[in-house]
């Protein structure tokens, strides 16, 4: 395939419709199969084939989006009156009041309800939670299998079944596509806020590819994160999560310089922090506090206020940041928790004593395949003058990290301890 061919534009433009259009486009044609993710999933990978055959001839539709809506429905329908059970299916689309291939606008209110929809289907209480947040993932945010697997820090293979068996399940105990009663919709919640979070941590640090950055995803999860505050005006959580997201994305625009390298928070231009999204994160958290005692993404929140309060690093309230950690590590039994904790003991009571903490840590085996223990080990050691050691565990997160931009960063720790790149680094 030749670049700038029609049959490379055509890949281009159906890749960013993939990405960008995948969970909205899904939702939609959620309610022309009756809540059928199997078939709404298979008419659009037949709409997106067709569209590759087609496009490169007759150009990309002035509506791409509608175009690949329009004849999935059709592709879906067709395979609806070929099952024994169209006349359910028929009935339920009768009982929307919608025509079966009626154009679509993917930001009216309707398509909103829908993917609410999708998002509570995908997170059924009949689903195992990692079933439902690997699904809601996959279907709603149209992650790959390998990007699931970096986030999940599983093996592909094993993730590609369970999703497969997930959707079966809804299959064959017909799990209803629709947003839980009120008395429901509580037992229900922390799976949705659990994969609304990692959908907006894949957006704001990607676990692969090029870019540190995805607009895409972490916009999308500012966006439901909105819908359920309007759903939920009373749980906490919904607000500590909004909050939690909004200050982190406040800082988005210095993770990375001008040449899209990745920027840490010691070093980053607080000038250049979106101050609307702290001063909302701010209202959020206020509002988390003011409905409840704080839960797992309240407290994260709450640290990340703490980042966000500071005028400089070395201004920073290690000391209060430390509790709130602690805090968090006896609601939310992670590995992760326990490691920021310990830089967090660090930075607060001298970096000896946080190295022992992570050091603690080595045999856990749910940080092995995670670079992020080797990383903040090694910098440690950097910052002790132990530069040896710290080029072993360089390389070591080296071996581990999948983002190119992360990549490109411990390069070049590596390379100010006196390492480099080619050197194996052996746990």
């Amino acid at each position: 395939m030749q670049p700038g061919s029609p049959a490379a534009s055509t890949e281009a433009a159906l890749n960013q419709l993939v990405r960008q259009e995948w969970g909205r486009m899904v939702a939609a044609l959620a309610r022309t199969t009756g809540g059928d993710l199997v078939l709404a999933e298979d008419a659009l990978q037949v709409a997106l084939m067709a569209a590759a055959r087609q496009w490169p001839h007759e150009g990309v539709p002035d509506k791409p989006v509608g175009w690949l809506l329009r004849t999935a429905r059709f592709k879906a329908i067709d395979q609806l009156r070929r099952r024994s059970t169209w006349q359910r299916k028929q009935a339920v689309l009768q009982a929307e009041g919608e025509p079966a291939v009626a154009p679509v606008d993917l930001d009216a209110p309707a398509v909103r309800d829908d993917q609410l929809r999708l998002l509570f289907t995908c997170c059924h209480p009949e689903l195992s939670l990692e079933a439902r947040v690997a699904l809601t993932l996959k279907t709603v945010a149209g992650l790959s299998t390998e990007e699931l697997a970096c986030a999940f820090l599983v093996d592909r293979r094993a993730l590609q079944q369970r999703i497969v068996r997930t959707k079966r399940r809804i299959q064959a105990q017909g799990i209803p596509y629709e947003v839980p009663t009120a008395e429901a919709l509580p037992g229900r919640l922390a799976a949705v806020l659990q994969v609304v979070y990692l959908v907006f941590t894949e957006g704001y640090a990607a676990s692969s590819g090029a870019g540190l950055l995805r607009a895409d995803l972490s916009g999308e999860a500012l966006r439901l994160g909105a819908e359920l505050a309007r759903l939920l005006p009373e749980e906490t959580e919904v607000h500590g999560l909004n909050a939690l997201m909004c200050f982190q994305h406040a800082r988005r625009a210095a993770r990375t310089d001008a040449t899209g390298e990745l920027v840490l928070l010691e070093d980053q231009d607080r000038l250049a922090w979106d101050h609307g999204h702290i001063a909302a994160g701010m209202r959020a958290l206020g509002e988390a506090l003011r409905h409840g005692p704080p839960g797992p993404y309240t407290l994260q929140a709450a640290i990340a206020s703490v980042h966000c309060r500071a005028p400089t690093w070395e201004q920073t309230d290690w000391g209060e940041i430390r509790a709130l950690y602690a805090m968090l590590g006896q609601a939310w039994d992670s590995p992760v928790v326990r490691l920021n904790e310990a830089v967090a003991v660090a930075m607060s009571e001298g970096i000896e004593a946080g190295l022992a903490r992570i050091e603690a840590l080595g045999s856990d085996k749910r940080l092995a395949r995670s670079h992020l223990y080797a990383s903040a080990r090694a910098d440690l050691l950097r910052r002790l003058g132990r530069l040896e050691e710290a080029r072993r565990w360089y390389g070591i997160a080296l071996a581990r990290v999948g983002n190119a931009v992360e990549r490109r960063y411990l390069e070049r720790r590596l390379a100010e301890v006196g390492g480099s790149p080619q050197e194996p680094g052996a746990p």
